[in-house]
């Protein structure tokens, strides 16, 4: 018989439900940041550094100082420093460093106390990109220089834009310390005058006043120094003020002026000091009575005009029948008679 299979009660399926998505293993906002991050990371690696092309415009960010000592770095001259007697001609380099990806092309030219001095080999230079050329220079001294120190510059200009090589220059020979005060004028409460370098080395003037009137002393104020440098061969205009000037005399100023080195000069000038309204009153014055005297003449010569003709008319004789005067009657003389 048989065996039979035991009973299995079976359960009725449940209906199926909505079914939930799988969990992503990186969450979306980070999934984006890190998108976002490689793009800017591959950016940076493949552009071009934005100095490295200036384009078809301009060259930028070009240098030009003195060749030598490390001219490049911080070492750099500040400037070019020649020394020499009168007649001598002396040489250095300029450097003109050009770091975009086009040639630069330059002009120089000298300026300054010292710009005639300076000679190029040439005016126009061109610099191929990235590269520094050194271009040599010249500067003579005339014949007829001044000994002491002289300025100069070379202008360099490009792209634009310009660059100024400071120059210093030492004209060998004696130093000589000269100086002079010239054109002193006193007008109102001011004394006027000019100072003049005459020699060679910069000065630091000193100045001294005085003045002397009718009755002595006005002014004396002793030697001070005074706040510019003169350079060799300037000439300043300068004002001295004089707030406490007489109002009635006659003065004499005299201006004394000192330097180291043995420089010294003094000028004097004079000048009248007249009150303006007594001056005026007294001009009006004299006026009038020059008015009133010209006045009087003036009448009386009319009226002497006048008096002459009347006497004229009564002594003319009156014309006769035929429109002839009549001859004048004279009295017969005692001696005889006149036919």
């Amino acid at each position: 018989m048989p065996q039979s299979t035991p009973y299995v009660r079976r359960r009725p399926l449940a209906p199926p439900g909505p079914v939930a998505p799988p969990r992503p293993l990186v969450p979306p906002r980070l999934f984006a940041l890190a998108v976002l991050f490689g793009a800017l990371l591959l950016s940076l690696l493949v552009a071009p550094p934005a100095a490295a092309d200036d384009g078809p415009g301009a060259p930028a960010g070009w240098t030009a100082r003195p060749a030598g000592g490390g001219s490049t770095g911080q070492d750099a001259r500040p400037y070019s420093y020649l020394e020499g007697s009168p007649g001598t001609v002396l040489q250095d380099r300029l450097s003109v460093t050009n770091p975009a990806r086009t040639p630069l092309t330059v002009r120089l030219r000298g300026d300054g106390r010292a710009g005639p001095w300076f000679r190029f080999a040439a005016d126009t230079v061109t610099v191929p990109a990235r590269t520094r050329a050194d271009v040599p220079f010249a500067l003579t001294v005339p014949r007829d220089a001044v000994p002491g120190g002289v300025a100069g510059e070379i202008l360099t200009v490009g792209g634009g834009e310009e660059r100024r090589v400071p120059v210093r220059v030492r004209v060998g020979g004696p130093t000589l310390a000269a100086l002079t005060v010239e054109d002193v004028e006193v007008s109102g409460r001011a004394i006027r005058y000019a100072l003049v370098n005459r020699g060679n080395a910069p000065l630091r003037p000193r100045l001294a006043v005085h003045a002397e009137g009718v009755f002595g002393m006005l002014l004396d104020r002793q030697a001070r120094p005074l706040t510019l440098e003169l350079a060799p061969g300037r000439r300043v205009e300068l004002t001295e003020p004089w707030p406490d000037a007489p109002a009635l005399d006659s003065v004499t100023v005299r201006l004394r002026v000192t330097a180291d080195g043995g420089a010294r000069d003094e000028a004097t000038a004079s000048a009248a000091y007249v009150p303006v309204a007594p001056v005026t009153g007294a001009g009006l014055l004299a006026l009038g009575v020059l008015a009133v005297l010209g006045a009087r003449a003036y009448r009386r010569r009319i009226r002497r005009g006048r008096t002459g003709t009347g006497a004229a008319a009564a002594t003319t004789p009156a014309p006769g029948p035929d429109g002839q005067p009549d001859r004048e009657s004279r009295p017969l003389e005692t001696a005889g008679a006149e036919s």
